[in-house]
């Protein structure tokens, strides 16, 4: 269904920006006890011998883990039918979802659903079902990245099975047509708000059964290996600052297995689960030393996670010069 992009829409009601702000800063300062409690007197001796240059080098790592990620919303959006996009539009919009990395799931990025409802008139049931298709097709990349990664030593597959099974229980349920509109029909006959959201449930089901069919699983699956490739190479290339060892596969197996934990426990951003996986493993797996595990945990969190909102603020503040309108009233 082709869409009108001529501009902004003012007559929708805006979104409360200042609470999407405090629920950053919420994170930062929880963030910062977490690296407070850590002990910075721990890693201040690994970070002076530290070569800064391979931070860059993360941050752009991860940069390139949402380049190609941008394609799997890309390829979303065309099977959707939702056209009249500009690629600029779109791809600051898909960044603008990172301001709510944080939140549990990252389900907070739904977030660029709104903003594709306030530039363009998308409405929000068409299109925020990608965000659980994005988690559905990253979910199997990153169990076939811990499968690669376990390659050699057990232990990974126990997380690669916990996901697999994740993934196939929500597929069936989703495959399931009779299945899917039984549970919204039950929705539907409950009294108040909650009977009112069963057509938009509707609307939404629909999108979703279309971005998980099978025939629209494999490019974004691809896509998800080689996005979440990179962030593994993001915490490869930081252990090589402080002048670590670790071989890719093994860094791939930390980073993908605590980047699943992170996911099924419903915790904002993972904060604190991942952490203390991927410290844990550096240093009982890889051989790292408690100091050298904290600072590269610290560091290649800042260059995927803190990095990501930062990203995700600069281009919502692009797209409120290219759209005046948007948030107006947040």
């Amino acid at each position: 269904m082709p869409l009108d992009s001529a501009g902004p829409i003012e007559s929708r009601p805006g979104v409360p920006v200042r609470r999407i702000l405090l629920v950053v800063l919420l994170g930062v300062a929880a963030y910062g006890a977490f690296a407070v409690y850590t002990g910075i007197g721990k890693i201040a001796g690994s970070l002076q011998t530290y070569a800064y240059s391979t931070f860059f080098a993360a941050c752009l790592f991860a940069f390139a883990n949402y380049v190609t990620r941008f394609l799997k919303w890309e390829f979303y959006l065309a099977r959707l039918d939702i056209r009249g996009v500009a690629k600029l539009d779109s791809f600051l919009t898909f960044l603008s979802g990172f301001i709510l990395t944080i939140s549990p799931g990252k389900v907070g990025e739904v977030f660029k659903s709104l903003v594709l409802h306030e530039t363009h008139g998308v409405p929000v049931a068409r299109t925020a079902p990608i965000v659980i298709a994005e988690r559905v097709t990253d979910l199997i990349g990153i169990i076939v990245l811990i499968t690669l990664g376990s390659i050699g030593f057990s232990g990974g597959m126990l997380w690669a099975s916990i996901g697999a099974v994740l993934v196939l229980a929500l597929l069936i349920v989703v495959g399931s047509r009779r299945t899917s509109l039984g549970i919204i029909g039950v929705v539907e006959r409950m009294p108040g708000k909650v009977g009112k959201m069963g057509p938009k449930l509707r609307d939404a089901y629909e999108s979703l059964a279309t971005l998980v069919a099978a025939r629209n699983l494999v490019i974004p699956t691809l896509l998800s290996i080689v996005a979440w490739s990179f962030e593994c190479l993001s915490l490869w290339v930081v252990l090589q600052g402080f002048g670590q060892s670790t071989s890719v596969l093994l860094c791939t197996f930390f980073y993908a297995t605590s980047t699943l934990a992170g996911a099924i426990i419903p915790v904002p951003g993972g904060l604190g689960v991942t952490e203390g996986a991927l410290q844990r493993q550096m240093m009982e797996l890889g051989n790292v030393s408690e100091g050298t595990s904290t600072a590269a945990m610290l560091l290649v969190r800042f260059a995927t996670l803190w990095f990501a909102v930062l990203v995700g603020f600069v281009a919502l503040s692009a797209l409120k010069r290219r759209h005046p309108g948007l948030f107006a009233k947040g």
